[in-house]
This record gives C-alpha cells, structure tokens and sequence, in this order.
C-alpha cells in the first residue's frame, strides 16, 4: 500500500479535506483537466456536509425561485447580505452573489436533487418536501427596509433533519465518476514550500507512516472550523464548553487554520461563532417576548435563531427568558433536543415578575408598552414584524429558560483565515501566499457574525467557494460559470462508516 501511494503523489491540485468545499472544488478542477487529489482525515468523505440538514443559502433569481414564482435579483441579495454578514472584504460578498444564480443551475447539474415546492412558515429546516423556505433575517428591521426581501433557503431533497447526506452522496458520486484521487485516513502535519515560499504541498501520516503530497498548481485547505477545538473555543465562548453542543464531525478541530498560520496566513473574525437554541418551531411562540434578567426586551423575537443566541450572549449574565400567554403556549418543538425548561406558570404578570426574580414593575412595564402598540399593529422598539405581533391579554402567563447556562445551545464557528475573492490565503503582511488557498469553514467567508447567520450560509460558501478556488488556482480565473456535467450522476454503492462518512463500494451501472 505505501508503495501504490508513493507513486500517486504528485497532482495539479491537493485539496485537504473532502467535505462540500472539497467536493465542489475537485469537481471544478477535474472539468478543467487538473489532476486533483484529495486527502481526508476520515476513511472517506463527507465531513460535517453529510451531518447537516442540507440547506443551501442562494439567490438572485435562482431557478427554484422562478419556478416557484419568488421574486428575487443580485442586487437585493447583495444589499441585505452587506447590511448583515460584516464582510469586510465587499469582493468577496459580490462574487458570491453575482454568482448564485449559476452556481445553483451548476448543484443540479451534478445531479443534486430540489423539489419545486415552497415552505411559508417559521422553521428551522421543514420535513423533507419543500426545496425552498425563509431562512435568516430578510424580513427582520431594519433589513427588510433595506433590501426586498426572499426565501432563499434551497434545501436539498433528501432525508427529514439530514438532507446533507444526500448532498454529499451526488457530489461524491460524481467525483468518482470525475477520476478525482482520494486518500483517506490520510493526517495533514504541516504545509510544503519551496525556496520562493511558494506553498507546494503538504505532509501527512497515515497508519503511522510519513508521506509528501506534492502539487504543482496550488493546495486548497478545505478542513472546516474550529468548533471541536476547546481552546479556540474557550478563546471568546468558554461557558459553551460546559453547556453547549458543538456541530460537525471530529475533525471541524481548526487543524487547516493552524497549519495556515504557521507559514504566515491571517485570520478573520476568528471570534465569530454562530450558536442555536431556536424557540420555533412552532411558529406561535415567535408571538412571545423575550426579555433578559431585568425584564427588557432586547431583540426582535421574529429573528432569525442564531442571530437570537447572539444577542442572549449579550445580555447580563447570559440569562434570557421566553414569555407566552395561555393563547400562544405551546411546548418548543425542539424542547428535549435543547433541554428547554418551562419555569413555571402565573396568573398575572406581577407573580411571573417575582417568580423570575425581576425587579418589581419593570417586566410589568416592559408587556404594558408592548401590548399598547402590538394592539396598533407595530413594534417601535425593534420593528417585529407585523403577523408575529399580538397583546398578551389572554393569562396565565409562562415562561421558558433560554439562559445560557440552562440550554444546550448547539454551535460552530465562522470566522477563519482571510481570504480574497479568489479564495487566496492572505499573509499576516497583507499579500495572497503563493499556491495556497482556504474555502468552506476554514476561511472567513460570506457570514462573519451570527447576528447576520442564516441556514444554508455555510453549505453555500463552501460549495461556492471551493469552486472559485480550484478554477483560479487551475486557469489563473476565478470566476465560476456553467459548466454542463455529462450524463448523469452514477448509482453508487455506499458503506456509511463509523464516523459518518461515506466510502464508494462500488458503482451500480445498471
């Protein structure tokens, strides 16, 4: 086996980790005749893409959205994503939605499959059926004044809660049928450079045996974040090591950005982590409030749930609480899935006061404003959308715990290295390093902020990206267009392993 390996070292493109970035990218390299291969530290691919629920996050007139009759354009797209993702590089952010619409004809063509049905209401991810929902903050003040507002949310047609593995299983598929060259078991150890501090390859261990990985147009770390790294989570959130879930594979350890940076690469929002403990579905209970510890409301209660989570992180002491009257009450969906606690019910909102140890009238105040303009259809506070307003006139009241320290808030991380809109890794003196590209999880992408998160965010610039980085590091262009897949994608045989990923055993031809 070393000997087989041995003789198979040398490629165009390396590409370290084979999730959807990884995918994506050897599928773009391989259809400009690169010869690509991939290193994955699990025994096959898929990553923490085939755990996920599928959700792809695109726009500007996609072809779901016509079919479906959604009205959206690029520049909508670019206008809402800018006031909310605190890109600071605007390049990036414009390549990505001067190229969503392509890039989502591009999936299909691979043979990734959408269904032409659109979901209305508040969920984080629908039962399998629908292709397309809302998924952040397009209707929330002020974004909805900003820019036109659209579902955006393209979620693969595959299993209920784990449409990811479907995803992954095409793409994967097509990358066999592709002749991209893969390596697992395979531990990346440090990146490769020659006297020019060109990046070159890589070295990695697998079964205990060194080898070196060369390629002659550029290596592409596709590794993910950094979420099941507890010192780079305790750096900024270390009370989510005790009470919070990390999502991804065992892998998402920040090993690529470590390896970045000991050449010299830069990092960006590296604090940036987007976390969840959504209170919907059902979608009545976004009618509730939700205040802090001294009985204020802080945050639209229609927002997105990750951009929730953040502003609850922001409070005094981490504590925040759901409140609901007997006419919205309804037990959180997800209750057992985030350990939500329902803290008690009162007749009147005094009782709730001191039963929730707020100061007396301030949460009684807090309801008596809301309800004096819920009851003329407005929010002046923080601009909650209309259909989600109502009076809380109808006791008992409850509430439930949505403190930090009470509720399994399940995260990952966003930010990484930085990266141009070539998906270029930028040294700490400012410069692109030669031969070395990040995209997906790893790099610091399209979303730096879980204030402006959306679902299908991660999946999107992964895929997206991968693909600019393989066809700029393949053509010297970074600019991804259409590009026809012939026939159409093989039935192949899967073993799902131990660790969630997928290894081919084989191709069905029939």
């Amino acid at each position: 086996m070393t000997e087989e390996i041995e003789q198979s070292l040398n490629c165009d493109l390396l590409i370290v980790g084979f999730g959807v970035t990884g995918a994506c990218a050897a599928l773009e390299a391989r259809s400009e005749g690169a010869d690509v291969l991939v290193l994955e530290r699990a025994s096959g691919g898929g990553g923490t893409s085939a755990l996920s629920e599928g959700v792809i996050y695109l726009g500007g007139g996609t072809k779901l959205q016509r079919d479906l009759g959604i009205e959206d354009d690029v520049e909508s797209m670019f206008r809402f994503l800018d006031a909310t993702c605190n890109v600071s590089n605007k390049a990036v952010l414009r390549k990505f939605c001067d190229g969503s619409v392509a890039h989502f004809d591009w999936l299909e063509e691979q043979g990734v499959p959408f269904a032409r049905e659109l979901y209305t209401d508040k969920h984080i991810c629908p039962p399998a059926g629908p292709g397309l929902f809302g998924t952040g903050n397009e209707k929330v003040w002020p974004y909805r004044e900003i820019a036109q507002w659209a579902y955006r949310g393209h979620l693969v047609n595959g299993p209920t809660g784990n449409a990811g593995s479907k995803l992954m299983e095409v793409l994967l598929a097509r990358c066999i049928e592709a002749g991209v060259r893969f390596i697992g078991d395979a531990r990346v150890l440090h990146l490769s450079r020659n006297r020019e501090e060109r990046v070159t390859g890589a070295a990695f261990r697998r079964h205990g045996i060194d080898h070196s990985a060369s390629a002659r147009q550029g290596v592409l770390l596709a590794t993910g974040g950094f979420q099941m790294n507890r010192r780079m989570v305790a750096r900024d959130f270390p009370f989510l090591l005790e009470h919070g879930v990390p999502i991804g594979d065992d892998y998402s350890d920040g090993s690529g950005i470590e390896m970045a940076q000991e050449i010299g690469a830069d990092v960006e929002s590296i604090g940036a982590l987007h976390a969840t403990a959504s209170i919907y579905p059902p979608g009545q209970l976004v009618k509730g409030i939700i205040v802090n510890k001294l009985g204020k409301r802080f945050v639209a209660e229609d927002s997105y749930h990750g951009r929730t989570a953040a502003f609850v992180f922001d409070q005094p002491d981490r504590k925040a609480y759901l409140i609901v009257d007997s006419e919205i009450f309804a037990y959180p969906e997800l209750a057992e899935f985030f350990r939500y606690r329902l803290i008690d019910g009162w007749d009147s909102v005094a009782e709730m006061e001191r039963g929730l140890g707020i100061t007396e009238r301030s949460l009684q105040k807090t309801l008596a404003d809301y309800n004096e303009f819920a009851a003329q259809g407005r929010d002046p506070q923080f601009g909650k959308y209309p259909d989600w307003l109502k009076p809380f006139d109808n006791g008992p009241y409850a509430a439930f715990d949505l403190s930090a320290d009470k509720v399994l808030y399940h995260y990952h991380s966003l930010g990484g290295l930085r990266v141009d809109d070539n998906a270029r890794v930028i040294a700490t003196t400012g410069e692109p390093i030669e031969g070395l590209y990040a995209a997906g999880s790893c790099a610091a992408g399209i979303t730096q902020t879980a204030k402006g998160y959306a679902s299908g965010m991660t999946l999107a610039n992964g895929s997206f990206f991968g693909r600019v980085a393989a066809r700029h590091a393949t053509t010297g262009s970074g600019t991804v267009t259409r590009v026809d897949a012939e026939g159409v994608a093989p039935r192949v045989q899967w073993r799902l392993t131990m660790n969630r990923s997928f290894v081919p055993t084989g191709i069905d031809d029939s």
